[in-house]
């Protein structure tokens, strides 16, 4: 079972979202405990290989994996998910 962990930036995004959205990410973080075993994650590339992003709805977490501890870095909107 791995172990989930928060960047301050992630943090703060997941702090500001309303409540229907935050309990939708937990959900992403439920199974992203299950780690490796976890569909839906997809590697991403250029410039973020290395890392991935699991998607809820119209939101993205973008994380990486760092041995047992999954490491989220970004929580956020699909539309402006890449820009930010």
């Amino acid at each position: 079972m791995a172990h989930v962990v928060f960047e301050a930036d992630a943090s703060d995004q997941f702090r500001d979202f309303p409540e229907r959205i935050k309990s939708r990410v937990i959900g992403v973080i439920e199974r992203l405990e299950q780690w490796p075993a976890v569909s839906g994650a997809k590697p991403l590339r250029a410039n973020l290989a290395g890392h991935y992003r699991i998607r809820t709805g119209d939101y993205r977490v973008q994380f990486r994996v760092l041995g047992n501890e999954i490491i989220l870095e970004h929580i956020g909107h699909r539309d402006r998910f890449y820009d930010e």
